[in-house]
């Protein structure tokens, strides 16, 4: 069996930077699984999977544009701390801010007594990923993973399903 479309992936990594500071790293712990060709896992490492088969190990660099995009420093803004009322925001934590675009995963970078400064870029965004990977195991999907684009049950929603339940409302 290859990795293409429709194929639920296993596979280890370890993640570094242009410094080779790791970043992530699954060996030795849970392999992350994924559906192959449902927009799920960044393009560029997809794309570098496309085709390969368990036991594969490989090395593969992504740039910006095929990873979480180049930084934007638009998505950086000042909140008025009065916009976190009953919170205690501090850097590194996230939320999701309503936008005109939507909900948005933001996370804080710098507190003051009158703002809360709020990122709105993946942190990955704007850098060169290394990845180191090893495929563990491939499956076919479900039907139902496929209706609903991602994976259910163990490694997929969280959490399993009485017959006929669904974890996505779909």
């Amino acid at each position: 069996m290859h990795i293409e479309k429709d194929i639920v992936v296993s596979l280890h990594y370890r993640l570094t930077d242009d410094q080779h500071q790791e970043i992530e790293n699954s060996f030795g712990d849970v392999p992350m699984s994924y559906l192959h060709g449902h927009n799920t896992m960044i393009p560029g490492l997809e794309a570098a999977v496309e085709g390969k088969q368990a036991g594969d190990r490989l090395d593969v660099t992504i740039t910006p544009e095929n990873g979480y995009g180049e930084y934007i420093d638009a998505r950086k803004q000042d909140v008025p701390a009065s916009a976190f009322e009953g919170l205690d925001p501090q850097p590194g934590m996230q939320f999701t801010a309503d936008t005109d675009q939507g909900p948005m995963p933001v996370t804080v970078v710098e507190v003051t007594d009158e703002f809360v400064t709020v990122d709105g870029n993946h942190p990955f965004a704007g850098q060169t990923l290394h990845f180191e990977i090893e495929i563990v195991e491939l499956r076919d999907a479900t039907p139902t993973e496929i209706e609903h684009g991602h994976l259910h049950g163990q490694g997929g929603c969280g959490h399993d399903h009485d017959e006929g339940e669904s974890c996505c409302n779909h």
